[in-house]
């Protein structure tokens, strides 16, 4: 049986919250976001009450890499979707078709907007002097994002 709690928000986020009310299921994402932050509570006091073995905190850390990444990944995706909704159509179609995609980010036309994006993303807070997993799963969820857009609307232009 589900319970009804009384959450208090600030004014600028209630406005938000009326503006995007039938794009979001929020009671869904309040659950599953007290969800995610329970069990990473009980996960972090269940270590110190456990001993694990050195392949069991590996087989740990390889799943918080994947939650981790997937969090890029899904960030990514917001922002291409976002960047295709405003973009030109001769834009769309020079990245649907653009060749090497990790290239895009230093292509004269998109330099600028990735660096802005990179900078936003706070991208670079984990990076060292090569490319790191979380810029590229933040990339392929920016051209997912892209194309799930255009497979959406490429049929109706």
């Amino acid at each position: 049986m589900a319970q009804k709690i009384t959450l208090s928000i600030p004014d600028m986020l209630h406005e938000k919250l009326k503006e995007w009310k039938n794009s979001f299921n929020f009671s869904k994402m309040f659950q599953e976001a007290v969800t995610d932050a329970i069990q990473k509570k009980e996960e972090f006091q269940k270590r110190f009450s456990e001993e694990f073995d050195m392949s069991d905190i590996i087989k740990r850390l390889q799943q918080e890499k994947r939650i981790w990444e997937k969090q890029f990944y899904k960030s990514g995706k917001n922002e291409g979707i976002k960047w295709a909704r405003s973009a030109h159509y001769q834009d769309l179609l020079y990245v649907i078709n653009f060749e090497d995609t990790y290239k895009l980010t230093n292509d004269p036309k998109f330099k600028t907007y990735f660096e802005e994006v990179h900078t936003k993303n706070e991208l670079g807070k984990y990076a060292n002097d090569t490319a790191v997993d979380h810029e590229l799963m933040f990339m392929d969820g920016w051209f997912y994002g892209v194309n799930e857009f255009w497979a959406q609307i490429k049929e109706e232009i």
